[in-house]
C-alpha cells in the first residue's frame, strides 16, 4: 500500500517551555495526517458522519518517541495503511525531520469504524474500503 506524506510545521503553540514539541502534539499531527489520507481518497470524515452515520476513533496505539521536534522545524508525517479488517484500519506513522529525514517518532495506530448513533463498532463500508484500497472479508 501507498505511503502518504503530510508536511506539518512546528509552531510556538506546539512547544513545551523548553522549545520542544510537546509528546500529544505528535499524535494530533499523525491524526491530522490519516485525515488528509483519506481525503486525498476522495472521502470527508464531515460527510461521512452526515451521509452515512460513520466515524474514526482510534481504538488503539503504540509509539515510540526518538528524538525531539523543535519550534519552526519542518517535519513530514508518513502514514501508511499496513493492515484492513472488516472494521479496522491498522496504520504505522513515522514523523521525520524534513531535511533529514531522520525519525523523530513512530506508532502504529489502529482505528475503528464506529456507528455514529451507537458508537458501536460497524463494518467499513464497500465502497470506501474499495476505494482506499483495503481488502474486503
Amino acid at each position: 500500500m501507498d505511503k502518504f506524506v503530510w508536511p506539518v510545521r512546528v509552531y510556538y503553540e506546539d512547544t513545551d517551555s523548553g522549545g520542544v514539541v510537546y509528546y500529544a502534539n505528535y499524535l494530533k499531527f499523525m491524526e491530522r495526517a490519516r485525515t488528509e489520507w483519506l481525503r486525498t481518497r476522495g472521502f470527508e470524515q464531515d460527510a461521512l458522519l452526515q451521509e452515512q452515520r460513520l466515524m474514526f476513533a482510534v481504538r488503539s496505539l503504540t509509539v515510540d518517541y526518538r528524538r525531539p521536534a523543535r519550534f519552526n522545524d519542518l517535519l513530514a508525517v508518513v502514514s501508511e495503511m499496513v493492515e484492513t479488517r472488516g472494521a479496522s484500519l491498522l496504520f504505522e506513522q513515522t514523523i521525520r525531520r524534513d531535511a533529514s529525514a531522520e525519525a523523530l517518532c513512530s506508532a502504529r495506530v489502529r482505528v475503528a469504524c464506529i456507528d455514529a448513533e451507537s458508537f458501536r463498532t460497524r463494518r467499513i463500508p464497500r465502497r470506501l474500503m474499495e476505494e482506499i484500497g483495503g481488502n474486503i472479508k
